[in-house]
């Protein structure tokens, strides 16, 4: 199987910071790596409420999701990282205004995330 690497449309390339790719497809699978609130055009973390940054971080894997051919309606499971778990019932808020049909399987908990940011998000797209 070949995997073909997709990135978020306004990445510059020159602030690619990691080891690993926005997502990666293969065998009609797109597995798209964590993602928080950025400003990719400036590679820079956007620090706001957890309602801002759940919204800036859903944002951002749509266009990743949109940029792979896909929709937001293909995504079948999301990992969510919480810097604080009280704020689950605002992300969720949030998380839910994304995903109105089927919703994707989920796993939430809370964790260390760098840089002061409160969410972070993966998921895993059918795309076929």
């Amino acid at each position: 199987m070949e995997k073909k690497k997709i990135s978020h449309p306004d990445r510059d390339s020159a602030f690619e910071t990691g080891a690993y790719s926005d997502a990666v497809f293969v065998g009609g699978m797109l597995f798209v790596s964590g993602q928080a609130s950025v400003d990719f055009k400036q590679s820079k973390f956007i620090l706001g409420s957890i309602e801002e940054e759940t919204e800036q971080t859903l944002q951002n894997i749509k266009a990743i999701v949109e940029n792979a051919g896909a929709t937001m309606d293909q995504v079948v499971k999301c990992t969510v990282h919480l810097a604080d778990i009280a704020d689950f019932d605002r992300f969720n808020t949030v998380y839910g205004r994304y995903f109105t049909n089927i919703r994707p399987a989920r796993t939430t908990v809370q964790s260390v995330l760098a840089e002061g940011i409160k969410v972070e998000i993966d998921c895993i797209v059918y795309k076929g």
